[in-house]
């Protein structure tokens, strides 16, 4: 084998183990800040569950779906919004820094009952 065709070798198992290595430290430090998923559903009126205790901090994956029709998602304190469409999880990531009472709304007018379909999210310090 030439040397060039060593070097070239040498400098593939390097950059491949370099890689290897940075998948596994990644892996490692996304491990540590999981997120926590939760599921709100949206159906007619209604967010279930429409209250939610978590910590300030912690790392939220959302998992939105609706069971009826078209209803929108809307968390003003975060500027979140979402459109909810039957047979389709939308996923959002939030963390709230601050303690406090964020109250989260259907913004999609949904019939009589609409301006009573809202929830709130309860954070506690850490």
């Amino acid at each position: 084998m030439s040397s060039v065709a060593v070097n070239r070798r040498r400098t593939l198992v390097i950059g491949l183990s370099a890689v290897a290595g940075a998948l596994a430290l990644t892996n490692r430090v996304q491990g540590q800040a999981e997120s926590q998923v939760i599921q709100l559903v949206a159906k007619k009126f209604v967010f279930t569950p429409e209250k939610i205790e978590v910590k300030a901090g912690q790392r939220l994956q959302l998992e939105l779906s609706t069971l009826d029709f078209a209803h929108g998602f809307s968390l003003p304190d975060l500027k979140l919004r979402a459109d909810l469409v039957p047979d389709q999880i939308v996923r959002l990531n939030l963390r709230f820094d601050k303690p406090g009472d964020y109250v989260f709304l259907c913004d999609n007018y949904c019939g009589d009952g609409h301006e009573d379909m809202f929830g709130r999210f309860l954070v506690t310090a850490q």
